[in-house]
């Protein structure tokens, strides 16, 4: 195992106490990047068959469900499915029967209820399937009760104070509606997770709610078109961007291996520049990985279709195909999860932090949502009639209005300490909430806004616009999609929410999307049946609505430049808000506006959501705390001793030239080394100072015990030295001799694959 693969600071300690003498530290750096550079391309045996053939083999799907339970079960699981009943108990046990004998034919020995806490991973806790029958042998056994729920203790998983002592266990209970899958010879089982009261302590329970919400809002405004219509599915697929970095040079930078992310690094002479990473090329040993994971995902049933280099050098993108919406969450999660594994496998780690490295493209995670009817219509798809565009028009604008009247809350679903460094930088949309519409619909719209009064319209009127929405092209992928900047665009049958960061698990950020156009949805049925109870017919009371709404939420429309001071001055005059600070981004989850608007839609109670809150407070204080820990180790115990020992060689070179020179001329020699020497005492001293003042800074906070109180402590007094300390590191890392200083650089982290 080479050197840089052990733990960096134990690989220091061993050699000085074996040879009795201080180390090098660049010797740990070079010899991460020969290791980088001399690693071998894995070769990938794809399967012998067609992806078609081994898809989803290790899912426990519609097909081998029809395979391993009797027709009674069957039929059960599949009403849970698609109409959200409850699994009979005395059925559960044949479906438990059933799972355990196809998961045990896969290979598993171990089962476990796989669910999303509140830490935004993961969590697994494996049972075997083998209980004892007597003092001889054991049994294979999983009855239902063990299917429906456990109790998998998680007591130190974060609560935000709804679990008290005594009721520390949490509660999973089996998700029908996303299958069972084998992974690493353990049989997952898709679960919610609640407390000993019932609150949710995850991500997919209140995702699950907000489905429903959705759904019922979405037929109720459908049936005014299509009375066929029984049931309405939310769409979601996920475009995941991440960085690759070889694990050599992960493992010499002891900031990216404790909190993901650089907390030090000069830019690299060459970047992002000349955009020459983007589309471009695909490594040999970076492609290897991609069908690795790509055909584990397939046997998980992820529909992974796209896979590219990104703008910034290092960072990749891959996608998947639409699919319902807590599927392609669970989907993304797993996706992640399978990433990290194989990527171990081929030497890379994989950031998915939203900014690992600064001065270049962070990473996120863009997420198409849409919505469809049992009856295959895309409600953001233009028709071919005017009933069906009239339906088209009537969910967009719901759509429109929503992000406009929840825009605070909407921001507050993707904030975090990562996606701040990327938000409104030059590759991400600002925190201004703002929707893209493309020409085309803006025109539309603005059409609708002229012609439609709030008098009754006579029937030419009425004919004529019905005509013209009519002719609303169907398909506008080339009228939109165009602006890359905006946070949430409109792009031809759905829309894109680019804000979302590429580490975060998007149930939050789907929820409270589902959440706000539930709410619009329900407000627009209500406007037209006002309109109706009155006497106007049903389509002109349709259009009122429609215009209103559109007069209602057209600030929020912009198709120009979101990353320009114009737009920010411009946006400020709409009255559209702006939070860049984290903390005051996050509290609008308990607004007034919040809690009315979750427990309306029945998914969040208020107790709840400040919950979720002071978890979210917790979490921020805990990642600042961390990465200035980690900082002022590497600062006061890599970075300075390696100064210090440069500057004692320029002293040194400086006496050795007054030794040689008199008077005039030594001033003259040595006027550069003397300047290096001041630039580096100065800058020195600003690091030790600053680290010194940080350290204070955090020890005061620390003895706050309110954690709303210690979050801001911590984000207003300790967060600014992180930059401040950053800045004079980063000079320095130019005035140092290259072969002494102890960390990897930009150009070797970007640029070796």
């Amino acid at each position: 195992m080479g050197v840089a693969n052990i733990n960096y600071i134990f690989v220091v300690k061993l050699y000085e106490y074996i040879t009795k003498k201080p180390i090098n530290m660049s010797t740990l750096r070079y010899k991460a990047v020969e290791q980088a550079i001399s690693r071998p391309t894995l070769k990938v045996e794809a399967p012998s068959v067609k992806t078609s053939e081994y898809f989803a083999v290790n899912v426990f799907n519609k097909k081998k469900m029809q395979e391993y339970l009797s027709q009674e079960a069957f039929d059960s699981v599949m009403q849970a499915i698609n109409k959200g009943t409850k699994v009979d108990r005395k059925v559960s046990n044949q479906i438990s029967s059933g799972m355990k004998a196809w998961a045990i034919d896969r290979g598993a020995t171990h089962y476990t209820h796989w669910f999303h806490p509140l830490t935004g991973a993961t969590a697994e806790k494996h049972d075997a399937f083998f209980e004892p029958a007597s003092d001889a042998y054991v049994i294979e056994n999983f009855d239902g009760g063990k299917l429906v729920q456990q109790e998998p203790d998680a007591s130190s998983l974060p609560s935000g104070g709804m679990r008290n002592t005594f009721e520390a266990r949490g509660y999973t209970a089996w998700d029908p509606s996303s299958p069972a899958f084998v992974m690493d010879h353990t049989l997952c089982i898709p679960s919610v997770y609640v407390s000993f009261k019932g609150d949710s302590l995850d991500y997919k329970t209140p995702l699950l709610k907000s489905i429903e919400a959705v759904d019922k809002a979405a037929v109720d405004l459908c049936n005014y078109f299509d009375k066929n219509v029984t049931k309405v599915n939310v769409g979601l697929g996920c475009e995941q961007e991440y960085f690759l970095v070889d694990d050599a040079l992960f493992n010499a930078r002891p900031d990216l291996k404790l909190t993901d992310r650089t907390l030090m690094g000069h830019s690299s002479a060459k970047d992002q520049q000349l955009a020459d990473h983007y589309f471009g090329y695909i490594p040999m040993r970076v492609a290897a990985f991609m069908r690795e994971f790509e055909i584990e995902a397939y046997k998980l049933g992820i529909p992974v279709k796209t896979r590219h280099n990104e703008v910034a050098p290092n960072q990749y993108e891959c996608a998947p195909v639409f699919e319902e919406v807590n599927l392609a969450v669970d989907h993304n999660q797993l996706l992640m999860t399978i990433m990290r594994k194989v990527a171990k496998k081929h030497r890379f780690k994989v950031l998915f932090h939203e900014k690992p490295y600064n001065n270049v493209n962070g990473s996120g995670k863009h997420c198409n949502w849409s919505l469809l009817t049992d009856t295959g219509v895309n409600l953001f798809s233009p028709g071919k009639t005017p009933k069906t565009n009239m339906l088209f028009l009537s969910a967009l604008v719901s759509v429109i209005k929503g992000v406009f009247e929840y825009q605070d809350i909407l921001r507050a679903s993707i904030v975090s300490l990562g996606n701040e460094h990327r938000l409104g930088a030059a590759e991400a949309p600002p925190a201004i909430m703002s929707i893209f519409l493309g020409e085309e619909m803006n025109r539309t719209l603005n059409e609708i806004e002229t012609r439609v009064s709030g008098k009754k319209m006579s029937p030419d009127e009425k004919t004529e616009l019905k005509l013209d929405v009519g002719k609303i092209p169907e398909i506008m992928p080339d009228n939109t999609d165009r602006n890359r900047t905006s946070p949430f665009a409109f792009t031809g049958n759905r829309f894109e929410f680019r804000a979302v960061g590429s580490s975060a698990n998007v149930a939050f950020p789907m929820m409270t999307l589902n959440s706000i156009v539930a709410r619009q949805l329900k407000e627009f049925k209500k406007e037209v049946d006002t309109f109706i109870e009155k006497g106007v017919n049903k389509d002109e009371a349709i259009f009122q609505v429609i215009k209103k709404f559109v007069l209602a939420s057209k600030k929020v429309r912009f198709d120009g430049n979101n990353y320009s001071e114009e737009w920010v001055k411009e946006a400020a005059g709409r009255g559209l808000t702006n939070v860049n600070d984290v903390l005051d981004s996050l509290t609008s989850i308990v607004s007034r506006e919040s809690k009315d608007l979750f427990s309306e839609m029945k998914v969040f109670s208020e107790h709840e959501l400040e919950a979720r809150l002071e978890i979210d407070m917790e979490k921020h204080t805990k990642k600042i705390q961390i990465e200035a820990r980690v900082l002022g180790d590497l600062a006061v115990n890599h970075i300075l001793p390696t100064v210090y020992r440069y500057q004692n060689v320029l002293i040194e070179n400086v006496k050795g030239l007054k030794s040689l020179f008199p008077g005039d001329e030594f001033e003259k020699m040595a006027a550069n080394q003397m300047e290096t020497i001041r630039e580096i005492s100065t800058r020195a001293g600003i690091v030790n100072t600053k680290v010194n003042q940080m350290i204070d800074e955090r020890r005061k906070v620390n003895v706050i015990e309110d954690i709303r109180e210690k979050a801001k402590g911590y984000n207003d007094n300790v967060k600014p030295y992180l930059g401040e300390i950053r800045y004079q590191i980063d000079h320095l890392e130019m005035i140092v001799d290259d072969e002494i200083w102890p960390l990897p650089k930009y150009r070797e982290l970007l640029f070796i694959r």
